[in-house]
């Protein structure tokens, strides 16, 4: 029970704390003249993520690798079969032509690179074993530069939906909620790993499956509700946006930053997790070109909760 306790607690935490986080130094930033455009691109963008950020730096510390790379595997994989499941089935998603064919295909190629850099030995034949080493994290934080560029690019054209209100509050509320933020983020980040690994040795089940399912899930709950509330306002390009930022964020950001801060061993039985990763952005890269094209009709989004819930019966057998 505790163990219990500790996980939905410790997810409960992070996703407040994010949240806190972000709207103390959203308020900072703006008294600082930095404009709210660059305050959604940068502070917004890493709050998004940074419940995935917490979870993988203390499951790299704790030894607890499966959980960390199954934790951005899985919500990945939940960002698209789930949540735009479900944001679909509230209402169509019209996606943009910059979507479809710049952001989509970059997640796609974020989960191909890292397919490529996790598996050392059947590629390069590294006896040292397949890991997500420094070097790796230091390239992937190079494709987040790139990213992050071409999204600021976008921004100055009018071409992507940015943040366009911050609400000033007392600088000392602002400091107050930036230190209760990281300090819930380290808190919930480091009792929800501690009652993840209890749970999986408790049940007789991998750390892997508990990253890919309930870790990957419950780190996931910003994103379903952003994406949700967005399709019931009928604003399709913020839920289509947060959910494929989101994935690019994942990869290049949250495992850039935890393989450079602790080099990650890769179980070779991920592979399969990976390959669906995959198969799940190229399905929705293709599933753009049927019916109305250029969306995510409710079919097509109860296809996606279908898959989805079949790869977690799948898991768990």
């Amino acid at each position: 029970m505790i163990s219990f306790l500790l996980l939905f607690g410790g997810i409960a935490v992070i996703i407040l704390s994010a949240g806190w986080l972000v709207d103390g130094a959203s308020s900072l930033a703006k008294r600082m003249g930095i404009s709210d455009m660059v305050i959604g691109l940068t502070i917004v963008a890493f709050g998004t993520s940074s419940p995935e950020l917490a979870v993988n730096i203390f499951s790299a510390v704790s030894g607890a690798t499966d959980i960390a790379i199954g934790n951005v595997i899985g919500s990945n994989i939940c960002n698209i079969m789930l949540i735009l499941g479900v944001s679909a089935l509230i209402y169509p998603l019209a996606i943009n032509n910059n979507t479809k064919w710049k952001e989509i295909p970059l997640s796609l190629l974020a989960a191909v690179v890292l397919l490529f850099m996790t598996n050392d030995v059947f590629i390069n034949n590294d006896q040292a074993g397949d890991f997500l080493s420094r070097g790796d994290g230091l390239i992937l934080l190079c494709f987040m530069m790139i990213f992050l560029s071409y999204t600021y690019i976008l921004a100055l054209k009018g071409e992507v939906p940015v943040e366009d209100h911050v609400e000033i509050i007392p600088v000392w509320k602002s400091l107050f909620m930036i230190a209760a933020g990281l300090a819930g983020l380290f808190l919930g980040g480091k009792y929800l790993v501690a009652g993840a690994i209890d749970i999986a040795r408790m049940i007789g089940i991998s750390e892997k499956v508990i990253g890919l399912t309930i870790v990957a899930i419950g780190t996931s709950l910003p994103e379903l509700a952003t994406s949700a509330v967005a399709a019931y306002k009928k604003k399709t390009d913020i839920a289509v946006g947060n959910v494929i930022g989101s994935n690019i964020f994942n990869i290049f950001f949250v495992l850039g930053i935890t393989s450079v801060i602790n080099p990650l061993p890769f179980n070779k039985t991920v592979n399969i997790d990976l390959a669906f990763c995959i198969a799940a952005s190229l399905l929705l890269f293709l599933t753009t070109f049927t019916f109305r094209r250029s969306s995510i009709d409710r079919s097509e989004g109860a296809f996606f909760l279908i898959l989805y819930i079949s790869y977690l019966v799948y898991l768990v057998i």
